[in-house]
């Protein structure tokens, strides 16, 4: 940080004039305004030009310093030039940087009488801001941003509707507006955000983030947007927003269209997926696909379908339990070949012994191959830890007690 002795500040005014602009300029720059201050401060009681002044003023304002000497030394000018508007655009943020609230509306009053440039709006509004009269502050900064279309006033603006008059539904219409017809930065998206949350407002959300994602491009939005839909249980409306989006999210899209059952899509993308990265674990898909789209669960042309793409599967080295599971059960359930059903559960309890539909599984093989005690003993275990609530397993549990 800069140091300046108390000998160098006395020695300021028998500095040559154009070096000291030259050093107050330099701190200005390095935005050491407590530094330009006293130099400004030498500067106009050495020439008694008004620019050194106002300089000093907004360099006590910057550097939050000598704020009470500041206001003597202008207040003393002032009396001397009372017409000057300059030197009341001064004083209101000195007087609300020193807390006196008073004196700064009295001087935006007098300033407001005297000019309605959108500068001096926004001045008076501090004050009444300050003394919370936040309707008429309004009044002044909507008048502003009418003439500006200034997105940081548009900001002010709606943070006052929101926090102090009640008109949260007004601001978010102004935003939305202002959104719509021009060119705006992430804060006023950023803006509707909070306030559709406070509004608790889904489709809102979800039209923001759309419309951020549109100018942004950035992936966190699609999770916010898909996340938002499913929260509102609208998984048709997320489909159709990655149908739209889809490069980089057909991962996400594949599984909306199986919650969905659309089956039919879900299995072009399955095609699509196994031609870009020949993962065999696809097959085992498709064949999980085939089946659930079938109207007709024994019809044994679709049956034979899902078994081959299983049987591909396999044999290229899927081995995930979840569908060993799904392929052995379907053999044991339809009859295709419940010896062979039991094998593959059985392979897929290896990977996960404690695994409850597993076991309810094996339990069904046995069952079929007619080994009621086994079967009785695997399903009870399943009933003991998750009950009768899902209707496959208390019809399984129903018909191996009557199993003999």
């Amino acid at each position: 940080m800069f140091n300046i002795s108390a000998q160098a500040k006395e020695q300021i005014p028998l500095i040559n004039e154009d070096t000291m602009i030259i050093k107050a300029l330099f701190f200005d720059e390095q935005m050491a305004y407590e530094y330009s201050r006293p130099i400004y401060g030498a500067l106009f009681d050495k020439t008694g030009e008004e620019e050194f002044l106002f300089r000093e003023m907004r360099s006590a304002l910057l550097s939050r310093t000598f704020i009470n000497e500041s206001i003597k030394r202008l207040e003393t000018w002032d009396k001397k030039h009372p017409d000057t508007l300059d030197a009341k655009r001064l004083l209101i943020p000195l007087y609300l940087t020193a807390n006196n609230g008073e004196r700064a509306q009295e001087e935006s009053m007098y300033l407001l009488e005297r000019s309605q440039q959108a500068i001096d709006l926004e001045l008076a509004s501090n004050a009444l801001l300050y003394n919370a009269q936040f309707e008429r502050a309004l009044q002044l900064l909507k008048r502003v941003y009418d003439e500006t279309l200034h997105e940081g006033i548009l900001l002010r603006v709606t943070t006052i509707m929101d926090e102090y008059t009640g008109q949260r539904k007004e601001a978010i219409a102004l935003l939305e507006t202002h959104r719509r017809m021009h060119i705006s930065s992430k804060n006023v998206y950023l803006k509707l955000l909070k306030l559709y949350m406070k509004e608790n407002d889904i489709n809102g959300l979800i039209s923001t983030y759309e419309a951020l994602y549109d100018v942004e491009g950035d992936e966190e939005y699609v999770r916010k947007i898909i996340d938002a839909y499913v929260y509102k249980r609208d998984l048709e409306g997320a489909t159709a927003f990655l149908e739209k989006h889809r490069d980089g999210h057909e991962d996400i899209l594949y599984d909306l269209y199986k919650a969905t059952r659309s089956y039919e899509k879900a299995i072009l993308l399955v095609d699509h997926f196994y031609s870009q990265d020949k993962d065999a674990k696809w097959l085992a898909e498709k064949g999980i696909l085939l089946f659930e789209q079938a109207e007709d669960k024994d019809d044994r042309k679709m049956l034979e379908e899902v078994i081959s793409q299983f049987e591909k599967a396999i044999a290229l080295g899927v081995d995930d339990s979840v569908y060993l599971n799904y392929y052995g059960y379907t053999l044991i359930d339809k009859e295709f070949d419940i010896k062979k059903g039991i094998s593959i559960v059985e392979d897929a309890l290896k990977q996960q012994p404690d695994n409850t539909f597993y076991l309810d599984s094996l339990a069904w093989g046995y069952y079929k191959q007619n080994e009621c005690k086994k079967a009785y003993e695997l399903m009870k275990k399943v009933v003991d830890r998750e009950g009768l609530e899902q209707e496959e397993i208390n019809d399984h549990w129903n018909a191996i007690q009557k199993c003999k």
